[in-house]
This record gives C-alpha cells, sequence and structure tokens, in this order.
C-alpha cells in the first residue's frame, strides 16, 4: 500500500495502525489482550464510562519518574564538575496540588508566575523557600504577595521592577534572592512564539544592560542578586543552543564577578519531547552531560568557578505522561485531486488543545477502544468548534473502519493543553484524573453548564439573586493546604 499523496512528508504509513510508537506514550501504556487501550492498568472505555470524554489522564507513576530521572542525571552530571543543581518543574505547563506535591517528593523547586499559580503551590504545602516566580508583568500586588509569603526567589524582568521588588521586600522586612533574566540573543530552532531569548520580544533585558541593572539590584538592601537568568525558548532539541547561551552568560556572569558574588548561572528550561514518530528529542541524560561540559569548559577559559546551576523544565516531565481521550462523532470523508482524506471529528478540539491553532503543533492518535486489521487511512482529527482551524491532530493514519463511537487518543497531551485551555462555544473544560496500579481518581474536576451560567450575573439576576460586588478587592493568599482566595474571580477554595 503507498501512501497518501496527502499526508505530509515527514509522515510515515504505519505497517500496523494499532501501534503505540515507543517514545509517545506514558511507560504505563499498553494494549490489553483484547485490543483495548489501558493506561496505568485502567481500560480507556472505564475511564470513559467513570469520567466522560474528553478526558485528560496522567499517568502518575510516569510522570513521578521523569521529575526523579530528571533531577538525578542533572545532579550526577553537575557534580561531576564540582557544582550543584537546583530544577526547578514549570508550573505552566501544567498544574496542580497533586502534581505539586509529586514534583516536591521527587525533589524538584516550583517555578510560578502569577498569583494563582502560587495559590496552587501553597495550598499543596509547598515551603515558598522552594518556589521561583517569574512573570515579564508582575503586578504590584503578585510582587507584594510573593515577597508577603518570603518567596525563594523571584526573576526581575525589567528595570522598572528592580524598584518595586525592592519596596516590596522592604515593607515585609524580608531579603530577597533576585536574578535578573537578560537576552542572550540565541534564537532557539522552534515555533517563533516560543522562541523567548531573542532581542525582539517581551521577556527579560539585553546582555548588554546586565552590568548596570545588577547594579542598581546590588544597591537595594532588600534584594540579594544571585545571577543571571535565560529561557531561550520551547520544545527545543540538541544543546547546541543552550551551549551558545551559556557561552555568552557565562562571559557576562565573570564581569559581574568584580562587583559581588554571584552563585548561580539559571539556564531555564525548554527541553522537548516526542508529539510524532517524527521527532528525535535528545536525551535527558546526553543532554545533562553536554550541558554539564560546556558550563564547565566555559568556567575554565574564563579561569572563573563553577556556579551553581538552575533549570526550569516543565513539558519535558509532565507532557509524555499526559492522553487525552476523545469520542468520535462524525466521520466524513473529502476527496482532493483522486486521494481521500477523512476528517473525524470528536467531542472536543481547541478548547481543550490550542497547540495545533496557536503554533501548528502536530500530534498522534490512536484508536482506544479496539483494535483493526481495516487497511490505514489518512486522518484529520478534527474538533467540534466553529473554526475551519480546530484541528486537533493534523495528519495521522488510523484503521479506516474508524466509526462514531469510537473512542480517540491523543498522546504527549500532559504539557500546555489542559493549562491552556477554554470555554470557546461554552464547552466546560474537561476534568484531570491521574492513573496508577489499575486505578483511577480525580485530580481536577471538570466543568460543567452550571459552572458556566453561575459566572453570568444576568442569570442571577433572573433568579432574583443580587449581583452586587464589593469594590474591594484582595489579594491575599492564604497558606492553607485547603483553602486560597482568588478575589479576581470570586471565588473561594481550591476543589480537590
Amino acid at each position: 500500500m503507498a501512501p497518501n499523496p496527502l499526508a505530509p512528508a515527514w509522515l510515515a504509513l504505519p505497517a500496523d495502525a494499532n501501534d503505540l510508537a515507543p517514545g509517545l506514550w506514558p511507560a504505563n501504556a499498553a494494549r490489553t489482550d483484547a485490543g483495548e487501550l489501558a493506561l496505568g492498568g485502567v481500560t480507556a472505555s472505564e475511564l470513559v464510562a467513570r469520567f466522560g470524554t474528553p478526558l485528560y489522564v496522567v499517568d502518575e507513576a510516569d510522570a513521578r519518574a521523569r521529575a526523579a530521572e530528571l533531577r538525578s542525571v542533572f545532579e550526577t552530571e553537575f557534580a561531576r564538575i564540582g557544582s550543584a543543581v537546583h530544577v526547578y518543574y514549570a508550573g505552566k505547563a501544567f498544574l496542580s496540588t497533586d502534581v505539586v506535591r509529586w514534583m516536591l517528593e521527587a525533589g524538584l523547586n516550583i517555578d510560578v508566575c502569577t498569583t494563582g499559580e502560587l495559590a496552587v503551590a501553597l495550598a499543596a504545602g509547598a515551603d515558598p523557600a522552594r518556589l521561583g516566580y517569574h512573570g515579564n508583568n508582575k503586578s504590584l500586588a503578585e510582587i507584594d504577595e510573593a515577597a508577603r509569603v518570603r518567596i525563594g526567589s523571584l526573576v526581575i524582568d525589567s528595570e522598572i521592577e528592580i524598584a518595586r521588588v525592592a519596596a516590596a521586600a522592604a515593607r515585609h522586612g524580608v531579603v530577597l534572592n533576585v536574578r535578573l533574566r537578560v537576552n542572550s540573543g540565541v534564537h532557539a530552532s522552534t515555533h517563533d512564539f516560543l522562541a523567548t531569548s531573542h532581542e525582539d520580544q517581551k521577556f527579560g533585558v539585553v546582555l548588554d544592560d546586565a552590568a548596570r541593572l545588577v547594579t542598581l539590584i546590588r544597591a537595594e538592601k532588600s534584594l540579594r542578586f544571585i545571577g543571571l537568568h535565560c529561557h531561550i525558548g520551547s520544545q527545543i532539541f540538541g544543546a547546541d543552543g543552550f551551549a551558545e547561551s551559556a557561552s555568552r552568560l557565562l562571559a557576562v556572569h565573570a564581569a559581574l564577578l568584580a562587583g559581588g558574588p554571584v552563585p548561580e548561572l539559571n539556564l531555564g528550561g525548554g527541553f522537548g519531547i516526542a508529539y510524532t514518530s517524527a521527532d528525535t528529542p535528545t536525551p535527558i541524560a546526553e543532554l545533562a552531560a553536554r550541558l554539564a561540559d560546556i558550563v564547565q569548559a566555559e568556567c575554565a577559559r574564563r579561569a572563573i568557578p563553577v556556579p551553581d546551576v538552575a533549570f526550569e523544565p516543565g513539558r519535558v516531565i509532565i507532557g509524555p505522561a499526559g492522553v487525552t481521550l476523545y469520542e468520535v462523532g462524525t466521520i466524513k470523508p473529502v476527496d482532493i485531486s483522486g486521494a481521500t482524506r477523512l476528517y473525524v471529528s470528536v467531542d472536543g478540539g481547541m478548547s481543550d488543545n490550542i497547540r495545533p491553532a496557536l503554533y501548528g503543533a502536530d500530534y498522534s492518535v490512536r484508536l482506544a477502544n479496539r483494535v483493526s486489521d481495516a487497511a490505514p487511512a489518512l486522518v484529520r482529527l478534527a474538533g467540534k468548534h466553529c473554526e475551519s482551524g480546530d484541528v486537533v491532530v493534523n495528519a495521522a493514519y488510523l484503521p479506516g473502519d474508524v466509526t462514531p463511537g469510537d473512542l480517540a487518543a491523543v498522546p504527549a497531551t500532559g504539557a500546555y493543553c489542559w493549562s491552556l485551555s477554554n470555554n470557546y462555544n461554552y464547552l466546560g473544560r474537561p476534568p484531570v484524573i491521574a492513573v496508577g496500579g489499575g486505578e483511577a481518581r480525580l485530580l481536577i474536576r471538570g466543568e460543567t453548564i452550571d459552572d458556566l451560567l453561575a459566572r453570568d450575573t444576568g442569570v442571577l439576576h433572573a433568579a432574583g439573586v443580587s449581583t452586587k460586588v464589593s469594590t474591594k478587592v484582595s489579594t491575599r493568599v492564604s497558606t492553607s493546604s485547603t483553602q486560597a482566595t482568588q478575589a479576581t474571580n470570586g471565588k473561594t477554595g481550591i476543589t480537590r
């Protein structure tokens, strides 16, 4: 059988359209003897019967193992060159109180960038000393809250933040550890929206301004400068970009030592994962060894001590641990120049995975409820939203007898799917569950129509309920492990 001429060049015609390609699925994903997909020992049909579709599924053991392995290999490689490593899990990839606990128990710190993410980390019982705070436009209230809880470190992203952070720290009687985010000018080989270290963008300051801004930071008694920070992008394969960025950063790092200690260098995150069989991400052990060698060589070249090094991975830990389950609704064959593409529409779409529409991201898909010996057919897994660009999987092969009612499973959706989810067309965001050892449990409940209507004051008004809201807004976040206040949306409490 020849490949479909409508297929992209990278998409190979599979020998078996039922196979679970290595590297794309969680460690505990497998086919049962009956051919059904099982995740963490629970079949897809069992999960759907209990939780419905669309459904985000996270293999807990896989996520924990990836976190522990990453920390272990980075610590081992950097200990080899006389350095200590601080690993921060990038909460923006996916955050819940359970995930915070998994990461902390694996020995990682947590990176947050809003009061909401901070609230989740604190509600999980995280020690604020193990939290780092990011953001290019941290509000005065957010900075104040970070200082109040005595955040472990905060990234200064612009000159204007120096005085703001210093004032907040002084007000709360603390000395805050701060990093300065700089743009090394290295352009990561990724989508333009994911490349975050070129000069013409919103994050950080140009490298030439670093010395002057560090002088301003060091002049503030309530701030302690701990080092430079740079994040060159996301979904990066290979170490070349990190190598060049580290070289440029360490040149400035060396110059800064003349004015005082610079105990750390933060090289960010952005390590890539496989979304399709054509993707070849760098193995973590290889990446850690290469980065350690780079830092050692650059420090030796400049005759400076090797600093502590920090990293902020997110996607590489939680992304491969996640799978999204959908139910197939309609099948529509479309003939184009003598070739046929099957449009397979499911009950989700860009509300639960906006990355294909936002970045042109490619994903894979397999039938989850059964296997089939039907010949592979080129499919486009489409969503149900009112957008022609509402596509979950642009191109993949499925058995040609795919039919309404089938379950479709999309792997590698643990990162930037739930966290970017939305209510377009008034769809509720799906639930997130954890699986392991043949059991499933709810991490984040799905939204119902009642949840969506509860925010519409017109509904309350029609029911005769007062919609008056106090103009006094609190930004205080409780450190209780069971409650957080989010005054921005008028809700109190975190559903567990």
